[in-house]
């Protein structure tokens, strides 16, 4: 197993296709890798050390920041596909020996499906968390578009879009921010540019294409979706519909919780993720 961790790791560089992608890996040195896809205007410091640590016990894990964000050079892409395209070309720069393991967030989720539908070769099994399909149910409150947009996310900014307004949500989302904080070498914050690309891609993404949630009965690897009871930003019900038109799809939906939900519940969520990965049956 290598030494690294998730507040150790260093970043590393590779080139594919006229970008610089920067990611780190860490985790067991064998095994399907698990690649992490994040959130909109999220980078590699964005993730809870307790969920990236906890599933790299037993497998490798590889952060990434797509094209144009904070480390990585490079336009970022302004739709959803273009995005999945610059992972793609991400994936196979480095060469591994096997197909991937594969979890998006939130915007991470859409470029996940998008991954698995357009390059089915490359995923084995796909995790989606607090997303939903392509032209899938948008939220109505106008609130969570400001917020989502401030140009300093703050800690009260997360606390709202991730976690329920309950005392003990509120708590879990407090002590997620605090573990995030943990890297002294922090990637450098995303920008302006890729905060409106990424934007056009969700509003791109929100729109129809073809027969509606049709691309998602092509998506035949086992899949796991995971979202909190009562998300705003990517409404719960999405998860639902994910789970209806994926052919081998899981659900799991966490009590008292938001978009984040599973930085709420992270050993939970690391331990349920675990047997999915490793569950031979499926």
């Amino acid at each position: 197993m290598s030494t690294y961790t998730h507040v150790t790791a260093p970043t590393q560089f590779i080139e594919a296709n006229g970008v610089r992608y920067a990611y780190r890996q860490f985790g067991q040195q064998d095994g399907i890798p698990l690649v992490f896809l994040q959130h909109f205007r999220g980078g590699l410091d964005n993730w809870d050390p307790l969920i990236t640590d906890g599933l790299a016990k037993s497998r490798p894990i590889i952060l990434v920041n797509y094209a144009g964000v904070a480390s990585s050079t490079g336009e970022p892409a302004t739709t959803v596909d273009g995005m999945a395209d610059g992972i793609a070309d991400f994936i196979k720069a480095l060469a591994l020996p096997t197909s991937i393991d594969l979890l998006g967030f939130s915007i991470g989720g859409f470029v996940a499906q998008s991954v698995t539908h357009r390059y089915p070769e490359l995923v084995r099994r796909l995790i989606l968390v607090g997303t939903g399909p392509r032209n899938g149910e948008s939220p109505n409150d106008p609130k969570i578009f400001q917020v989502a947009g401030n140009p300093i996310p703050t800690v009260e900014d997360f606390l709202y879009l991730f976690f329920s307004p309950s005392e003990k949500s509120q708590n879990a989302g407090r002590n997620f921010w605090n573990r995030r904080q943990q890297r002294q070498d922090a990637d450098p914050p995303s920008s302006i540019e890729v905060l409106k690309a990424q934007m056009s891609a969700i509003i791109e993404w929100s729109q129809p294409s073809g027969e509606r949630y049709a691309y998602l009965k092509e998506i035949n690897q086992p899949t796991l979706v995971v979202n909190g009871h009562h998300d705003i930003m990517v409404p719960t019900i999405n998860s639902f519909i994910l789970q209806q038109n994926i052919p081998n799809a899981h659900l799991i939906l966490y009590p008292d919780s938001g978009h984040g939900s599973h930085f709420q519940y992270p050993e939970l969520f690391v331990n349920q993720t675990s047997l999915f990965l490793d569950d031979s049956e499926l």
